[in-house]
């Protein structure tokens, strides 16, 4: 079971992370339940304090999606598996023994 440190941190059990999407630099929602505390990834709470709904999680998808394909369109960085002028098979085919 994880102990809050002296500096009041809590390290987050890597099976919940897992689980829950959690990675290092995500922010964590706390919020006061009665007698226990809740603690939501950011990301998915509204301006309102509320949980986002399903359609405004797939909205800012969508966004970040469209934000990623405009950076690496602006980067040059879109490839294609078939541009890339190599297979796989050229690669490491000849340094296996027959």
């Amino acid at each position: 079971m994880p102990k809050v440190t002296s500096k009041l941190q809590l390290t987050v059990p890597k099976a919940i992370a897992d689980q829950y999407g959690i990675r290092p630099g995500d922010e964590l929602q706390w919020i006061a339940a009665g007698e226990a505390i809740r603690v939501i990834p950011a990301e998915k709470i509204n301006l309102n304090g509320q949980e986002r709904t399903v359609k405004e999680r797939l909205d800012l998808f969508d966004q970040a999606t469209q934000r990623q394909r405009r950076r690496q369109a602006k980067a040059g960085k879109v490839v294609s598996p078939a541009g890339r002028g190599w297979k796989r098979e050229e690669l490491y085919g000849s340094s296996f023994p027959d």
